[in-house]
């Protein structure tokens, strides 16, 4: 691939009659003052049952292309040149600097009597991995992905420890990709053993209790080409003994009449069992196999993989053992989650126990801490921590300091020492320590950000969606508005995939609240706030209720005063992106600003890249008759009408976006750019050198957010001043 220059900059390698053509920038249509480059259509059509849907910029999907890569320029080359126009940009882009530089810490963990943690300076591309023997000791940097690279773009993207402490296993990913190449560190003296693990994709790495090797899984090599676009199928599940080439990894599982069917394998804290976990897409339901080790120290690999819950009716999740009794977080007849007991010896379900019922909350997650079932419930999209006895007897709560979100939990069966972070929207994240035996709780790490939550106010509203249904929202603001219409609005929203959201940190949202806007988070069905059916009513044909519950509370914004359609931006990402393209292409005039980011624009081809088809669970497919009908319905790409006037849009993807590959933003903002028939700009921002978001640099993120904003308030006729650096 040519090299790039992240601003417009051109391919060396890019031929002068190929940039001359899309350089070109062609009369702009009736009504609109923006000029973009030429996007060329080609005369492409599919059949879909009977139907013919023409794709005029499929040619748009190869991103290796030189034509797509000269595209990509000329298109960044409008958008940072109308960017750099905004007066604003640059002081955004200051004050979030200011706000950003402070130090940062993740949940610690403790494997091997050594403590481990993530921390960032505050500026720093990536967050730095320390070790320390003990909590009072100096911290030790182990892991600086900073020095891998000059820009910042290798990120650390999985890592796993020794329960001898003595090695960490390691992923890293470059340029934002899903791929991750496996190493291993020697903790003591911090030199890399010369174990290299390729193509591995969605797979953690789990070690046996002797630290002889570990369990992972990959998908087969593929072309250099095609790894970021081609379909990721036929993974399989390995153990690698350390000191070995990966072509000598024992093969333990595979299923090559299932090439849909991916592994994860993770050890029992005693060493005892290798549990699999076998998935299909992103459905919840999950089927559990377990491989019998016999002894910790010296595990018998040849065991057999036995079926122990092959049905795929349900998510299975052990989150502890006593020797052969697992302890399973589960939602089997139970759609807000419960946790049972199943003993390997007799696992017929009449054997089946529950210790921790259903309860009228959704139970998020839970593991075995100290002697105790920690369980995180989510009450209307809120945390509680409650503690249970193994037997299922209620042993507590954990005090959280206000009304906000669980980031993490850390601790040990053996041990009742426990970490975990906590955040909310005007409460950065901050890590406690707590005793979940005697309740002594201390605050670990807290930020030093200068912040007065006493400015601001937090507050959660219902509202009815189209077909009746009560939907919470979180709004914050700044205390003493005027709800008279006037206030400048961002609703962002996610509805999908069993994923919660709930109130956390961002600075980005803070220096919005600091500029006067309000910021809304509405808890759209599709997501996992109030359980399985809760998800469910916002997948497949039931996916318009999403966009249903997204609309609505854009209106209950209005009605109530917060807001006008004249001062309401949108936004939301992957998913969240889809979301917005749905919402922008039914509802045009309720909305005058959109940013989709790294979206899934073109529903009815989604399924053919890279780990597409797994989402076939939540979307359905255009491969069956009845999924095509639906989701032609609303995919965004195919919703764009010609001469309308739509939001001022600007869509954020990345030339490495290896999960929602980027021809959906590109092949959508080429057609929202054809069908825009009024003075509203609608523009694309590509990151060269980023993926879907995971491990993105700091320096990135901020840019990103400096032009985000600025695009927001240029586009809201927002007035703003902020206070010189």
């Amino acid at each position: 691939m040519a090299t790039q220059r992240t601003r417009g900059g051109l391919s060396r390698r890019m031929s002068a009659a190929l940039l001359a053509l899309l350089l070109l920038v062609p009369a702009p249509l009736v009504g609109q003052t923006q000029r973009y480059p030429v996007t060329k259509k080609v005369d492409v059509a599919e059949d879909y049952h009977g139907t013919m849907v023409p794709d005029a910029y499929r040619w748009l999907e190869d991103t290796n292309s030189e034509e797509t890569r000269a595209w990509i320029a000329a298109q960044n080359e409008v958008t940072f040149g109308y960017l750099s126009n905004i007066p604003e940009r640059e002081m955004l882009r200051r004050r979030l600097t200011q706000l950003w530089d402070y130090p940062r810490y993740g949940v610690p963990f403790r494997s091997g009597g050594r403590y481990f943690f993530y921390k960032n300076d505050g500026l720093q591309n990536q967050s730095v991995l320390y070790v320390q023997p003990t909590l009072a000791a100096e911290p030790r940097v182990l892991l600086d992905p900073n020095t891998l690279s000059p820009d910042g773009t290798i990120a650390v993207s999985e890592v796993s420890v020794s329960r001898d402490g003595r090695l960490l296993g390691y992923g890293l990913a470059a340029a934002g990709s899903d791929w991750q190449e496996f190493r291993v560190r020697d903790i003591a003296t911090g030199k890399d053993l010369a174990d290299r693990i390729r193509w591995v994709k969605f797979s953690g790495l789990s070690w046996t209790r002797d630290a002889r090797g570990f369990f992972y899984s990959r998908y087969p090599e593929t072309t250099s080409k095609d790894s970021l676009l081609a379909a990721n199928r036929d993974q399989k599940l390995y153990y690698h003994v350390l000191g070995q080439p990966q072509e000598l990894d024992r093969l333990l599982y595979e299923r090559p009449d299932q090439p849909e069917w991916g592994f994860g394998a993770d050890v029992t804290y005693d060493g005892r069992y290798a549990l699999v976990y076998v998935w299909h897409g992103t459905d919840p339901r999950n089927r559990l196999y377990t491989i019998d080790l016999k002894n910790a120290n010296k595990p018998d690999l040849a065991s057999p993989v036995v079926r122990l819950l092959d049905e795929y009716d349900a998510s299975y999740s052990v989150i502890g053992n006593e020797g052969p009794l697992l302890y399973v977080l589960t939602d089997l007849d139970a759609p807000r989650r419960r946790v049972i007991a199943i003993d390997l010896r007799e696992p017929a379900r009449t054997h089946w126990r529950t210790i921790v019922p259903e309860g009228d909350d959704v139970l998020e997650s839970a593991r075995v801490i100290g002697g105790r079932i920690v369980a995180e419930y989510l009450q209307d999209a809120k945390s509680r921590v409650r503690l249970f006895a193994l037997s299922g007897a209620p042993a507590g709560e954990v005090q959280l300091p206000t009304l906000g979100s669980i980031r993490g939990i850390s601790g040990r069966p053996d041990s009742p020492e426990m970490f975990y972070g906590f955040t909310s929207f005007l409460y950065p994240t901050t890590i406690f320590r707590t005793d979940v035996r005697t309740g002594e709780q201390t605050v670990f790490h807290a930020p030093e950000l200068d912040i007065d939550p006493a400015r601001y106010d937090a507050k959660q509203v219902f509202f009815t969606s189209r077909d009746g249904t009560r939907v919470p929202m979180f709004i914050v603001h700044r205390k003493g508005i005027a709800l008279d219409g006037s206030n400048p609005t961002y609703l962002y929203g996610y509805g999908g995939f069993n994923i919660s959201q709930t109130p956390s940190f961002s600075v980005t949202n803070l220096l919005w609240l600091e500029l006067g806007g309000i910021y809304a988070l509405p808890n759209l069905r599709g997501g996992g706030e109030y359980g399985e059916e809760w998800h469910k009513a916002g997948t497949k044909e039931r996916k318009q209720n999403v966009f249903d519950d997204f609309i609505a509370a854009a209106e209950y914004l209005i009605r109530e005063g917060y807001t006008s359609p004249a001062k309401l931006a949108i936004g939301g990402g992957s998913n969240g992106g889809l979301l917005v393209g749905a919402a922008m292409t039914q509802r045009p005039e309720l909305f005058a600003v959109a940013h989709p980011a790294v979206g899934v624009m073109d529903m009815l081809r989604y399924h053919k890249f890279t780990i597409g088809w797994a989402w076939v669970s939540d979307y359905g497919s255009s491969d069956d008759p009845e999924g095509f009908r639906y989701l032609q319905a609303y995919s965004p790409l195919h919703s764009l009408k010609p001469r309308t006037c739509y939001p001022a849009t600007l869509v954020t993807t990345a030339d490495h976006d290896d999960r929602v590959v980027p021809g959906h933003s590109f092949k959508f903002a080429a057609a929202l750019q054809a069908a825009q028939s009024c003075e509203r700009p609608t523009l694309i921002r590509i990151q060269v050198k980023a993926g879907h978001g995971a491990g993105k640099p700091t320096r990135f993120q901020i840019e990103e957010a400096a032009d985000v904003l600025a695009f927001r308030i240029k586009n809201l006729g927002m007035k703003v001043e902020l206070a010189s650096d």
